[in-house]
């Protein structure tokens, strides 16, 4: 028997942060990036909120989030006893929100209201999934934590919010959708609900991304990559991931590269890697990528996918982004040292048992071989 899953209400538009002053005479938590106090985002999401509400504001994020800074928002969570959480921000604000919040009711012993999510970057589809991933610094892993009950209740998609993202941010995030949208496609859990929202949105990403990596004012990409963003997160919060992101959380926690650019430098590789193994994910990934438009439908599968890896590291190229751990600035020799640590960490992570082939140890390390250098 099949599941598929969408508890969160969402709102999409200019107008979406509005839905915030159906907030009234409550005890309301703000998880926020660090940068964002004082800048002109956070102050029209408080305009919002405030007055009618008990506001605090915790905004100690950090990328990757350290369990000890989960851990600090955890004891203003205990001081406020807040009915409403609300993450504002790109996906580790949000992952820290959610994380703050079931930490917090795990030792409170109480549940809050409603849990609101307002993306700030289109990448991480956080707003709409299970999942909260967390970084345990002393032992260099990721900590996902994995729970129905974060899973927010209202996820609000203001596409002004991301119109100021930095170059980088609207590369990288956009490319962690794309990976996202292409592994849910092909991981052990897929159904036609999820395929039809990994489909569409790669078709989004493929054709918009790197426009809004160059125009960064250009509202109507903006917005349907804003979606897309989400609509993935909804296909993997169901399907599932793959070794892409197996791999990447290991680049991640060894190397801090950002999550969104590890995932787009294993990405090709593993579409290669899965459609050489599978013919399943041969095909759905070749029928994706003509969907797209970008290649003729009666294009051999194998051509299709092919073309299609070398569209990804096409658009790496457009968009400034390095595709290999020494263009990132990683000594090799340094990187070849951990194969056995990525490895072995690649094979416990979450993500490893949703991808479409078991590989071997060999081909991980090969895998991450193509990404050293």
């Amino acid at each position: 028997m099949e599941e598929f899953k969408i508890p969160t209400k969402v709102f999409s538009g200019n107008d979406s942060v509005t839905w915030l002053q159906n907030i009234t005479n409550k005890k309301v938590l703000m998880v926020c990036d660090a940068f964002l106090p004082g800048t002109p985002t956070l102050d029209r999401i408080k305009k919002n909120i405030e007055g009618k509400n008990e506001v605090t504001i915790f905004s100690d994020v950090k990328p990757d989030p350290p369990l000890e800074n989960i851990m600090a928002g955890v004891k203003v969570f205990n001081k406020v006893q807040p009915n409403v959480v609300i993450g504002i921000g790109g996906g580790s604000a949000i992952d820290t929100g959610k994380a703050v919040r079931f930490f917090g009711e795990k030792l409170n012993k109480y549940t809050i209201d409603l849990f609101v999510a307002v993306p700030t970057t289109s990448g991480t589809g956080s707003e709409v999934t299970q999942h909260s991933v967390l970084t345990d610094t002393e032992h260099h892993k990721k900590a996902p934590i994995m729970e129905d009950n974060i899973i927010p209740d209202v996820a609000l998609l203001d596409p002004q919010l991301v119109m100021t993202a930095p170059k980088s941010v609207s590369a990288f995030s956009g490319l962690d959708v794309l990976t996202h949208s292409l592994e849910s496609l092909v991981a052990q859990d897929s159904n036609t609900i999820t395929d039809a929202l990994a489909e569409k949105a790669a078709s989004v990403i493929l054709h918009n991304l790197v426009e809004c990596y160059r125009h960064g004012d250009n509202e109507a990409a903006r917005k349907v990559v804003h979606e897309a963003s989400c609509a993935a997160g909804m296909a993997f919060a169901n399907a599932g991931l793959g070794i892409a992101h197996s791999i990447a959380h290991q680049l991640g926690a060894n190397f801090h590269v950002p999550h969104g650019l590890a995932c787009a430098m294993m990405l090709p590789h593993v579409v290669l890697y899965n459609a050489s193994k599978s013919e399943y994910a041969l095909h759905k990934y070749a029928e994706a990528f003509k969907k797209s438009g970008l290649v003729s439908n009666s294009m051999s599968d194998r051509i299709a996918v092919k073309r299609l890896a070398a569209q990804i590291q096409h658009m790496m190229i457009e968009m400034d982004c390095p595709q290999n751990l020494k263009a990132f600035g990683i000594d090799p020799a340094e990187a070849t040292k951990m194969i056995d640590v990525i490895v072995d960490g690649a094979k416990k992570d979450g993500t490893f048992p949703g991808n479409p082939v078991v590989p071997s140890d060999e081909d991980l390390a090969a895998l991450y071989k193509q990404v050293i250098k």
